[in-house]
């Protein structure tokens, strides 16, 4: 009977122990990530800072302790630390290059979708790419707007009928003039 209760003992033990120390991290994770945000929180009283700055700051907090516990955790489990960090900082490093590579395809993505929501030009409209407000730019009649490019009819003399694709983002970085009449104004000459 003893050899039994022994045996059954160092079973639950070499359970409940482990799972003791995986409820003290967390516990201790979140009451530091609670003090750390009270301490954040009494801190943007004394200093006046605006709320709106906070929010970002509690996130990064939350974020830290609980990836930090998590990382503990998982090495109470026989988890190395070490191959945990190296395979994060290994998808972090091709998250982020995947991320440079298509940022142009990205940021005209996103471009479409402000032109169709805030609208800074519509289908039929004519509009004008500046370079600058004094000198003149690619003009045309919109035609087609996709997730990439807009397409622009040339109304210049001696290209009529030609299209132009320009792609989504530069209608964000470049100065816009736009009629809504049916004709195009003719270009003053300076």
């Amino acid at each position: 009977m003893t050899q039994w209760f022994e045996e059954w003992a160092v079973d639950w033990f070499s359970l409940l122990i482990p799972g003791g120390q995986i409820l003290l991290i967390a516990l201790t994770a979140w009451l530091l990530q609670r003090l750390l945000a009270r301490g954040l929180t009494s801190l943007a009283g004394r200093y006046h800072m605006p709320p709106s700055m906070l929010l970002p700051l509690r996130g990064a907090i939350r974020w830290l302790v609980m990836g930090s516990a998590l990382m503990l955790i998982l090495e109470r489990f026989g988890v190395s630390a070490s191959v945990l960090w190296t395979a994060l900082t290994g998808f972090v490093a091709v998250a982020a290059i995947a991320f440079f590579a298509i940022w142009s395809v990205l940021s005209n993505i996103f471009c479409a979708a402000l032109i169709f929501t805030v609208g800074p030009f519509r289908l039929g409209d004519r509009v004008e790419v500046l370079e600058s407000a004094d000198k003149l730019g690619v003009r045309g009649r919109v035609v087609t707007i996709n997730i990439f490019y807009t397409t622009l009819e040339d109304l210049s003399e001696g290209n009529e009928g030609a299209l132009l694709q320009i792609p989504n983002s530069l209608f964000f970085q470049k100065v816009i003039r736009r009629w809504r009449g049916p004709e195009l104004p003719q270009p003053s000459e300076k």
